[in-house]
């Protein structure tokens, strides 16, 4: 006959843990956390931006420029050029109607700036912001 603490230790052996439901409750977290997840496309490249008082937070679903100090027009790592401003912004809210934030930096000069904005309003974005920094 066995003793009593020879048979505890027998049956704490035996005994294991279900994982099931633990990843099932991991699973379904990370679906929602995909699905809940809004994904913005950056233009990039770093701009120097200016700065200002009068700066706000805009919504996370906008359309991105960049305009380098070298003069080049940058849309989602591409340099599209300012010939390319009209066709990329028409594709890309031609299911939704976006606003649109040009990150141009401090060096850009005001022609460049007004054809990239002249050329976004052409693509039919009505509303249209400069990225700043907060001073």
């Amino acid at each position: 006959m066995r003793s009593l603490i020879e048979q505890k230790i027998e049956d704490s052996k035996n005994q294991e843990i279900d994982l099931a439901p633990l990843l099932d409750v991991v699973f379904i977290l990370l679906i929602f956390f995909i699905v809940t997840t809004v994904f913005v496309k950056e233009t990039g490249v770093e701009v120097d931006k200016p700065s200002a008082v009068s700066s706000q937070q805009l919504q996370k679903s906008v359309l991105m420029l960049a305009i380098t100090d070298a003069g080049q027009v940058m849309y989602a790592g591409t340099n599209i050029g300012v010939a390319g401003v009209r066709a990329t912004l028409m594709q890309a809210s031609r299911t939704k109607a976006r606003p649109l934030v040009i990150q141009a930096d401090k060096r850009v000069p005001t022609e460049l700036l007004v054809k990239v904005i002249d050329q976004a309003k052409l693509a039919g974005v009505e509303n249209i912001s400069l990225a700043a920094q907060v001073k």
